[in-house]
């Protein structure tokens, strides 16, 4: 049992008692007669009257007013007590909730991996299918190159039929004759000129078709590697993969040439 002492009294037992203890022991004297018998004649003790019933209410007026207060105090402890417990279950809720949805979580991650493995397998496939188009990129560069060659070729040869046709031109003024064959030449000047310029637009399309199609290796190499950084990051490894190879350096400058 817990005891609270105040002055005046001990909640639980409920003693009263005076800060003049004195008074109280003599009072218990009072109104008690000798074992023995006494002789003489008998007089009276004038000890100090007992406490006046007035204070004594005041003094238990006060005694009640600190049990109340004292109460009340207690009851914002036990209210402070509740609001933690209360607390303390939100935080064990929270807990558990937590710990229900970390699983997910790494599930997900494990999930989002494993499609993150499967699309660059995917990719891989598809760069060797792409292979043979890179043979026929590199027999188009070829290609191009004869097409250059011939064109400068024609070049030339146009400006040495363009000497000889201001050559005619001007044999034609002083001979007549010569006129259907300066008209002859300038007929396959002309089929030439034709001929060339289908050439040029012909030239023209393969190096578009094969730009296009750099830039689309370019955007395959660049979205490999990045799949293949993140699966390495994914379990763990660290580091890039495939920097030192053909594909790594793989850039706006063409595929790389062996």
């Amino acid at each position: 049992m817990v005891y609270f002492r105040f002055p005046g009294i001990v909640l639980g037992r409920f003693r009263f008692f005076h800060s003049n203890p004195s008074r109280y022991n003599k009072m218990s004297g009072r109104n008690r007669m000798p074992r023995g018998p006494r002789e003489g004649p008998i007089h009276r003790a004038h000890g100090p009257l007992p406490p006046h019933p007035a204070a004594l209410e005041e003094e238990l007026e006060l005694q009640h007013r600190d049990i109340q207060r004292i109460m009340a105090e207690n009851g914002h402890v036990v209210e402070e007590n509740v609001s933690l417990q209360r607390e303390l279950t939100a935080v064990k809720d929270e807990m558990h909730r937590l710990g229900q949805i970390i699983p997910k979580l790494h599930a997900e991650k494990d999930a989002r991996a494993r499609d993150l493995i499967d699309r660059g397998m995917k990719l891989e496939a598809e760069l060797r299918d792409t292979e043979p188009l890179m043979a026929d990129v590199g027999q188009l560069r070829s290609e191009f190159q004869k097409l250059t060659s011939l064109r400068q070729e024609l070049s030339s040869q146009i400006q040495g039929l363009t000497k000889d046709t201001s050559r005619l031109k001007a044999e034609n003024e002083q001979v007549v004759g010569l006129k259907t064959d300066i008209d002859g030449m300038h007929k396959d000047l002309v089929d030439m000129r034709r001929d060339y310029e289908m050439m040029k637009k012909t030239n023209e399309e393969h190096v578009i078709q094969k730009e296009a199609m750099e830039k689309n290796l370019i955007s395959m190499a660049r979205e490999i590697e990045k799949l293949r950084g993140e699966q390495m990051r994914a379990r763990g490894l660290g580091g890039g993969y495939g920097g030192g190879g053909g594909w790594g350096s793989y850039d706006h400058r063409g595929p790389p040439r062996y």
